[in-house]
């Protein structure tokens, strides 16, 4: 089958990774694809290529439009191993000598991950490359979300190649944003929430950027997911108000349990929010992946902490969701923690050490020895309550 015409001579010619169920920590239930662009002109330039072990499958996609040795032109967008990991395959394909398009540090990154020496040519910022009839020009977008990124436009036909950028990890045949509808939309959240919210800054910068420029778009064309054809500025719009962290009147209440009683008190918190009108997201951590409770966490204006207290630390689920989150610097959040112990009880004050680096609006923390009682569990109602009210006063209904 021949690949999708994106734009008359502009063809998707990437692979679907069907099983993949964990990109570096992220949960991948429905995969995830590798997206490569073939821009057929009076000269022909590929755009970024594919994870290593879908080479020969990137290959075949380009046999099915042209030649792979006409391409006069290898465009590497960024340099991580699921863009550039089947490059050295490709060239040995099309031709060692062709010249290799890429940012300055990307240059750099490539020849430290291929052994062989090839024709790279670092572009300047805002450099135009000619095909023909169409026109290419590179536009450096470091740490979006690696030092090396860039995005390539391609004027004639106003289409962003954005490399990571307006993704997500979706494999699906709805290759288009127009036939996938809305339901992509919480994919594309998971993805800056888990992927680019800790440049959250730089993303904001460069909408700013793109706009000072008068940049038309109308097609956004990103390394993974589906392609923004019908409304670009709809994923735009997104990446501001994400970046930005707006929060809405919502908690995210993660938690651990060894013998339920520190589920009991989450609980309880959970319906003291729910009584101040707070939309309130109970995760268990061994129930939800760490980068589902991230995607929750992105628009929440408060994160709850619960663990038990095991040997004088925290529940290992908890640490690790910890750890993940304060990789990703989420802003403005109100924090606090909670729960249960045996003979010792340092889990709470843990959590809230952990949690105040992340510079959290804190809350102090509550704990229980063993079962929760009647008192207790009111005490956690009221806690939630509290948390709730303070919501409230922050964010307008």
């Amino acid at each position: 089958m021949k690949p999708i015409e994106i734009a008359k001579g502009v063809y998707d010619v990437g692979v679907n990774d069907w099983n993949i169920e964990d990109f570096h920590g992220y949960s991948t239930p429905l995969g995830t694809s590798y997206n490569a662009f073939l821009i057929v002109d009076e000269k022909i330039a590929l755009i970024d290529t594919v994870k290593k072990e879908f080479a020969d499958q990137l290959i075949a996609n380009i046999e099915r439009v042209i030649d792979p040795r006409k391409i006069d032109y290898m465009i590497s967008n960024h340099t991580e191993m699921d863009h550039s990991g089947s490059l050295a395959r490709v060239m040995h394909r099309i031709g060692e000598d062709k010249p290799i398009y890429c940012s300055k540090l990307g240059a750099k990154n490539l020849a430290l991950h291929l052994p062989q020496r090839y024709n790279y040519h670092a572009v300047q910022e805002g450099e135009k490359l000619s095909l023909g009839k169409r026109t290419l020009t590179f536009m450096e977008t470091r740490m979006v979300h690696w030092p090396d990124s860039m995005f390539t436009y391609l004027i004639e036909e106003q289409m962003l190649f954005s490399s990571d950028g307006f993704g997500q990890h979706y494999a699906g045949f709805e290759k288009f944003d127009d036939v996938i509808g809305h339901v992509i939309m919480p994919h594309a959240k998971k993805y800056f929430a888990n992927i680019l919210l800790l440049y959250a800054p730089l993303i904001l910068k460069l909408i700013d950027k793109v706009t000072q420029m008068g940049l038309a778009i109308k097609t956004i064309c990103p390394d993974h997911g589906v392609i923004w054809r019908k409304d670009p500025g709809k994923i735009i719009a997104a990446y501001d108000q994400w970046s930005r962290q707006t929060p809405k009147r919502k908690a995210v209440l993660v938690y651990d349990t060894m013998w339920h009683s520190t589920e009991r008190m989450a609980e309880a918190i959970a319906a003291g929010l729910s009584a101040e009108g707070i939309q309130v997201r109970p995760m268990y951590l061994r129930k939800w992946h760490r980068s589902d409770v991230m995607t929750e966490v992105l628009d929440a204006k408060a994160v709850i902490v619960g663990s038990p207290t095991l040997n004088n630390g925290l529940f290992p689920t908890v640490s690790d969701f910890l750890t993940y989150m304060k990789g990703l610097k989420p802003v403005g959040k109100i924090g606090a923690a909670f729960g249960s112990h045996g003979w010792s009880g340092e889990a709470p004050k843990l959590i809230s050490q952990e949690l105040e680096s992340l510079q959290f609006e804190m809350v102090a923390p509550i704990r229980r020895q063993f079962v929760p009682d009647g008192k207790s569990l009111e005490e956690s109602y009221e806690f939630g309550r509290a948390i709730g009210q303070r919501i409230a006063a922050q964010v307008p209904a």
